[in-house]
């Protein structure tokens, strides 16, 4: 029964690792690559049909740019805290220059706001 509850487990994360990938428009590959793990690893990964080491969760957290606590089913983010969330994650997947670009105007943005109070 034990082993049952196990799998089952790996396989809610597996599916909420995969639709956060999905979700963010990252392909296996792409994961893989930045994990420093194989194709194959994120395959079964997704599947529930492997485990994982604390070191590769952590990695995909990042990867995924989402809270630990969301991809194992504890905590569920505001809709507020999920928009920033992913918004962090597209700025995050762009080139460093064009983060500089985005960071500045969000500033900038930020700033303007805060004077028309």
């Amino acid at each position: 029964m034990g082993n049952l509850a196990g799998s089952q487990e790996l396989i809610e994360l597996g599916n909420r690792i995969r639709d956060r990938r999905r979700e963010i428009h990252l392909s296996q590959e792409k994961v893989a690559e930045k994990a420093g793990i194989s194709t194959n690893t994120i395959s079964r990964i997704e599947g529930g049909q492997s485990a994982m080491s604390i070191e590769i969760f952590m990695k995909l957290v990042e990867i995924l740019g989402v809270d630990a606590n969301r991809l194992l089913g504890r905590a569920v983010l505001s809709e507020e805290d999920g928009q920033c969330q992913e918004m962090f994650c597209r700025i995050r997947n762009l080139k460093q220059r064009d983060q500089a670009i985005v960071m500045k105007t969000v500033k900038a943005l930020v700033e303007g706001l805060r004077q028309c109070r």
